[in-house]
Order: C-alpha cells, then sequence, then structure tokens
C-alpha cells in the first residue's frame, strides 16, 4: 500500500531562526571569503590615522630635547625634563594655569546646561514649520567661522559700536580683562548651543509618547514631564558628553582666544595654548613649546580620566 506521506521541498521548508552565534559564525566566515574587499574599504582611513594621528606624535620627543631643525630629531642634545623644569618654575606659570582653568570651568557651567535646555524647548514646540525655523536660526550660527565671529564681536563691543550706542556709553570692552572672560564664552554659547542641542533633540525624539500622554493625565507640570519622561531618554548621551566635555578642560583652541586678545586684556586672555602658539611659532622656541603642549595633554588625559571615574561612581557604575 503506497504511503500518503509527501515531501516537503527543501525550498518551501520552513526556515528556522538562527541563534546568535550562529549569526557571528557565518559573518565571519563570510569576511574571511571576502576579506579583500574589507581590506579596501579600511586602507584609507587606517592609512589617513596612522599618517596623521600616531607618526606625528613622535614629535613629542623634541620636548626632551635642544631641538635644532638643521639637526633633526634624532641629532639633537637630549635635556631630559629641562623645559619642564622651566615651564613648572616660570613666574607667569600659575597665572596661565589659572586664565585657562578658569575659563574652561566657567564655559563647561554656563555653557553645558543651555544646549539640554533648549533641547527640551524645542520639544515642546508642536507645529513643526514654526520648530524647524528656530532651529535654523539656531543653528546658524555654527557655520560662522571663528575669526569672523571675533570680528563681529569687536564691532558690536568697540566704543561706537552698537552695545555703547544701546547704553549711551564709551567704553571700550575689549581692553577690559574682567569682561574678556564673559565675552569669550557668552560667543561662544551664542555660537555653539543650538548646534550642540541637535543630539539632545534627536534622542528626545525616542522619549515614550505614551508615558508623555499619561502623566497630562495624571496632572503633572511641565517640570514634572520632563524629570519623569524626558530626562530618562538623553540621561546617558548628557552624561557621555559631560565627561567629554570635563575631560577637555584643559583643551581650548587659541584660535579664538588669541584673536580676541589686546594687550591691555592679556591678565585674563593669555592662556596655555595662545602661550604655546607664542613661543613655537613666533619666537621659534620648539622644544619649549612642545613641552608645555605635552603638560597640557596630560593633565587633559588625567583629568577625562578622573571625571569619568566619578561620575560612574555617582551613576550607578555608568561611564564611558
Amino acid at each position: 500500500m503506497a504511503s500518503n506521506s509527501t515531501t516537503v521541498p527543501a525550498s518551501k521548508q520552513e526556515h528556522k531562526p538562527k541563534n546568535a552565534e550562529g549569526g557571528i559564525h557565518s559573518f565571519l566566515l563570510y569576511v574571511k571569503q571576502h576579506w579583500e574587499l574589507y581590506v579596501i574599504f579600511l586602507l584609507p582611513a587606517l592609512a589617513l590615522t596612522l599618517i596623521f594621528k600616531y607618526i606625528p606624535m613622535g614629535g613629542i620627543l623634541i620636548a626632551f630635547q635642544d631641538y635644532n631643525p638643521f639637526r633633526g630629531i634624532l641629532k639633537s642634545d637630549w635635556l631630559g625634563f629641562t623645559y619642564f623644569q622651566r615651564f613648572l618654575s616660570s613666574p607667569d606659570f600659575m597665572s596661565y594655569l589659572a586664565n585657562t582653568l578658569k575659563l574652561s570651568v566657567y564655559g563647561l557651567l554656563w555653557g553645558f546646561p543651555v544646549p539640554i535646555i533648549l533641547a527640551f524647548l524645542l520639544n515642546r514646540i508642536q507645529s513643526k514649520g514654526i520648530k524647524k525655523k528656530i532651529q535654523l536660526a539656531l543653528y546658524l550660527p555654527n557655520f560662522i567661522s571663528v575669526i569672523v565671529l571675533c570680528g563681529i564681536v569687536r564691532i558690536f563691543l568697540s566704543v561706537t559700536g552698537p552695545v555703547n550706542l544701546l547704553l549711551g556709553t564709551q567704553v571700550n570692552f575689549m581692553t577690559m580683562p574682567g569682561a574678556w572672560r564673559t565675552i569669550y564664552i557668552a560667543s561662544g554659547i551664542w555660537q555653539g548651543a543650538g548646534w550642540a542641542s541637535i543630539m539632545y533633540t534627536a534622542a528626545l525624539a525616542n522619549a515614550s509618547q505614551d508615558l508623555r500622554e499619561a502623566a497630562v493625565l495624571d496632572g503633572a507640570n511641565i517640570l514634572q514631564q520632563i524629570r519623569v519622561v524626558e530626562w530618562p531618554a538623553i540621561k546617558d548621551i548628557v552624561i557621555i558628553q559631560f565627561i567629554l566635555q570635563a575631560g577637555n578642560i584643559m583643551s581650548i583652541g587659541f584660535e579664538k582666544a588669541y584673536a580676541l586678545q589686546t594687550d591691555l586684556n592679556l591678565a585674563s586672555s593669555e592662556i596655555i595654548s595662545t602661550y604655546v602658539y607664542k613661543q613655537g611659532l613666533i619666537s621659534g622656541n620648539f622644544s619649549f613649546s612642545t613641552a608645555v603642549g605635552l603638560f597640557n595633554t596630560i593633565i587633559n588625559v588625567i583629568l577625562l580620566v578622573s571625571v569619568n571615574k566619578i561620575v560612574a561612581k555617582m551613576n550607578d557604575g555608568q561611564g564611558l
């Protein structure tokens, strides 16, 4: 008697989902078979990183040498930590360090919360058209170059500028050491806060709408909605950004500080990066400026590791 059972073709058999281990194995097998494609794809990025990031690190050796451009790094006389001791024992060392720390810390304290607040405010706007126009106005300053921005600041704060005309005064704010730090930080917030709010605005899009509607029905006000619904959506990004910015406290680019400097505001505007620029490129003290820059980098690394550990302890072990 013939059997009534039929054989289901392999193409029509139900496919069973692959487990994670099988998927990883298949991916590794595919990479092994087509490794040439991955090498071609990654080679330009690896070459650029090697050439412009790692090879130049060998230049830090001149911080320990009496560097002579004609003799080169390998033949210049070795001095050890002479230039480090010279900088640390300099009477201006504490002034440069204090100016750098004040500018960075005040900039972090005043500038870091602004993009987060902007993101919360933008998230409350219901009209997409109005929201896009406001975002465009907030993002535009980011595309102004540093030099153009400094020129605008100088014009606005000059003796005959709009600020003095509005106040009815004739004060040259750019020559006031006490006002320079505020000018630097305020102009930086105006230029970068809108652009920095993008990542927080994108993260807020993942906030649960159901939870927000439930909070509204329960009578929660705006601050309570932010604390319960919206803040958890951006908390991790805020922590990462804070660690990165706090770890770069000593990394202030010299361009803006140097462009806003005058002879009369040097008491507060002379920071380590501008000092390195002047010593290295203007005075030609390559070894000394490299030693100062290396000192600055070491402090940055220590701050980054320390802040990461502190935030991890305060945030249930979650850091970078």
